[in-house]
């Protein structure tokens, strides 16, 4: 499924702060008052949180959309996801819930993510 530019910006810009394992990228892309909520952990919210919570290797990651929403402020992208080959069969699924920040720009509010096994 192909995004809109401004959607698929917010993907792009996720696989890229997450192959280089840097969480300050990707805490960049979250609302103030943002969501991870990952796989068997607790809910991190906020930048801080959620740059603990992202913290690790990083590694090459794939993101792919499956449907998606927008408003004047809110959307989702609904999604999966998998590591290295973009041509292997998807390892998790995701929901982003977005919101428009400051010169409209979509920002994650929430986003969980679980794992398919």
């Amino acid at each position: 499924m192909q995004l809109p530019p401004a959607l698929d910006r917010v993907l792009r810009e996720y696989e890229q702060g997450w192959s280089k394992g840097d969480v300050n990228a990707l805490a960049a892309l979250f609302t103030r008052d943002g969501f991870a909520l990952q796989n068997r952990k607790p809910p991190a919210r906020g930048a801080d949180a959620i740059k603990v919570a992202y913290a690790g290797p990083g590694g090459p990651l794939k993101l792919r959309a499956l449907a998606y929403a927008t408003g004047d402020t809110v959307g989702y992208i609904i999604g999966a996801y998998t590591y290295n080959d973009p041509r292997a069969p998807d390892i998790g699924k995701f929901v982003l819930a977005l919101r428009k920040g400051p010169g409209g720009r979509w920002l994650i509010a929430a986003d969980m993510d679980n794992a398919i096994k």
